[in-house]
């Protein structure tokens, strides 16, 4: 689950600081706000990816996918791409799981049969 959760964040990353880019040409918006707002976006984006195993991490990553969607209030793109990031967020939450607990299930496999082989000593 780790490494498509983090894999996401790292998109938003870089969504973020487009975005980021974008806003700038806002003449209501001042550039340190933007920049300070975008900045602290993308510094969460990475903090969350070592945090998204950890308890609670999963949730800190769909707030951030909540105030990627409602960025769409000064930059109207950003509604399709937080939705979109966010079922790319539900997707990796949700298969990282299964595949987290398929490979645990095959390390199981493979140390029961390896114990149940005899000892060729």
């Amino acid at each position: 689950m780790r490494t498509l959760c983090a894999s996401t964040l790292i998109g938003e990353f870089f969504i973020i600081g487009f975005a980021g880019l974008v806003a700038m040409k806002d003449p209501d918006l001042s550039m340190s706000t933007v920049w300070t707002v975008s900045g602290i976006a993308m510094f969460l984006c990475l903090l969350l990816c070592g945090m998204v195993t950890r308890p609670g991490g999963i949730a800190l990553g769909w707030a951030l996918q909540a105030a990627l969607v409602a960025s769409g209030l000064i930059v109207p793109s950003m509604f399709f791409l937080g939705a979109v990031f966010a079922a790319l967020w539900w997707a990796s939450v949700h298969y990282g799981r299964k595949i987290d607990e398929a490979k645990a299930r095959f390390a199981a496999q493979a140390e029961s049969s390896a114990s149940s082989t005899p000892d060729p000593a």
